[in-house]
């Protein structure tokens, strides 16, 4: 791990409020000097990018941006879409059981015609959902998602020989914890150039020893057998090449045509791949491996295209 990356996960974990981002940001711009911020939109967007986008032929892409503390993790299985549903069902569903029972009590004991009342319910748990998984405090513990991401670029950015950073520009989206406003708009600005340029998103790559890289249909055309050949698994580490088709990983890669997202999975009987502990306080894991792992093989993706 470099230096920076040292500091990062030991001082700047953290980067959910505008003052934290910040600081995070003087900080990047500190390690690196020709870092600019890419900025507006709404909510207000503080896209980071180094490099041109408009020029290069890949674009390295992270979140910096960090979630809100919750009771239970945010459990994804990628190839399991109806457990995933049935979670989300389940944890949200207690937000809106809630305002309609208070709604059930004022209508039967209170008197008055209180017609507006199933709206008041429905506002109420609305809010309830938006405040905890979104607007609550921040968790303070976001080793893997994302600063595993963030971490992946910046060992990129100081590994990289300057012929292959050369080729690549690197962008950490901000907005993607409250719904990929970042990279929403990043793809608008830069839409003429983005067809069949390929994006490599990474987010949460840092748990698990399912590496997986869901590619969406122009990417697996265009890219897909240069990214077998560049990301190569370890003892104890598989590399699985997904089709987005066929295997739901929601991140910043979704706003891009030609797009691979890039994700740690663990692997358990009857639920299959998993990724849990997000958005908790058990945010915790680093395997440093995982990132050697990308970086390698990004790096040896970087030598099969041509410098311009």
């Amino acid at each position: 791990m470099t230096e920076t990356c040292r500091r990062i996960l030991e001082e700047y974990q953290v980067r959910k409020s505008t003052k934290q981002k910040l600081r995070f940001i003087e900080f990047l711009q500190s390690r690196y000097p020709e870092l600019r911020l890419e900025e507006g939109g709404w909510p207000r967007c503080r896209n980071l990018i180094l490099g041109d986008p408009d020029s290069a032929q890949v674009i390295l892409t992270a979140h910096y941006d960090t979630c809100a503390r919750l009771p239970f993790p945010n459990f994804i299985t990628p190839k399991n879409l109806l457990i995933t549903l049935a979670y989300s069902l389940v944890i949200t569903l207690p937000f809106f059981v809630i305002p309609f029972f208070l709604e059930f009590l004022a209508v039967r004991y209170l008197p008055g015609d209180l017609w507006w009342s199933p709206l008041v319910a429905l506002a109420l748990g609305l809010f309830l959902v938006y405040y905890v998984f979104i607007g609550g405090p921040a968790n303070p513990h976001t080793v893997n998602d994302n600063t595993s991401g963030v971490l992946t670029l910046c060992l990129l950015l100081d590994t990289l020989s300057p012929e292959q950073r050369a080729k690549a520009a690197f962008v950490f989206f901000d907005h993607e914890e409250s719904g990929l406003f970042g990279s929403s708009r990043f793809a608008r600005l830069h839409a003429k150039g983005l067809k069949n340029k390929l994006i490599v998103n990474f987010d949460c790559v840092s748990d698990g020893d399912h590496l997986f890289l869901v590619q969406s249909r122009r990417a697996r055309k265009h890219w897909g057998e240069r990214l077998a050949a560049a990301y190569q698994p370890r003892e104890g580490k598989e590399i699985r090449l997904e089709r987005s088709a066929f295997c739901f990983y929601p991140s910043d890669q979704m706003n891009f045509p030609c797009a691979v997202g890039v994700a740690a999975l663990r692997k358990a009987p009857v639920i299959g791949y998993y990724m849990g502990r997000i958005h908790t306080a058990r945010d915790t894991v680093m395997d440093e491996r995982n990132l050697e792992i990308l970086a390698e093989g990004t790096a040896r993706l970087l030598e099969t295209v041509q410098a311009k």
